[in-house]
């Protein structure tokens, strides 16, 4: 726990995705997360969890390779309602309240990005330099998963990445 008592960490991030095995796909395919573990949900815990009385899912848990998460075996959950499903919220803007997104470290932003494209992604913006804050001097850009969930890569302006322990490219 923390000093207030209150967290010990993060567990993971969830995200509701329309096709469980699409997102599988590009998860794992196109981002290179590491798929741990598939489940079927079906039962009376899982409907009182999520508060969907008729809730029926299809789960799928990855994990950054080679960067275990500390208290859970995976950093992202993806969640299908197989039953009970919502309406898909096409087109939610970054700008409006629940809104979400994951970011990434990445040591290459620029070679990130151009894999990325050749693979189709959708980018909100290509790699920006930021000019203020913690991140100064570094690269930024957001990007859409295939239900329009917006992921960002973020790398770190050289000073932070080497306090930090993150090998960056050679300078060009």
């Amino acid at each position: 726990m923390n000093a207030n008592g209150m967290f010990a960490d993060v567990l993971h991030v969830g995200f509701t995705v329309t096709d469980i095995e699409r997102s599988v796909d590009w998860y794992g395919r196109v981002l290179g997360l590491e798929l741990i573990h598939r489940q079927h949900s079906d039962n009376a815990y899982i409907r009182a969890l999520v508060g969907v009385s008729d809730a029926v899912l299809e789960v799928a848990q990855f994990a950054l390779p080679g960067s275990p998460p500390r208290f859970s075996t995976h950093v992202l959950e993806l969640i299908q309602y197989v039953e009970g499903q919502g309406e898909h919220a096409v087109g939610l803007g970054v700008n409006q309240a629940g809104a979400a997104h994951l970011g990434f470290v990445v040591a290459d932003i620029h070679t990130k990005c151009s894999q990325l494209l050749a693979e189709g992604v959708d980018f909100v913006n290509l790699p920006v330099l930021v000019t203020e804050g913690a991140n100064a001097g570094g690269y930024a850009c957001y990007f859409r998963d295939p239900d329009g969930i917006v992921l960002e890569l973020m790398q770190f302006a050289p000073q932070r990445a080497q306090r930090l322990g993150i090998a960056l490219p050679p300078s060009s």
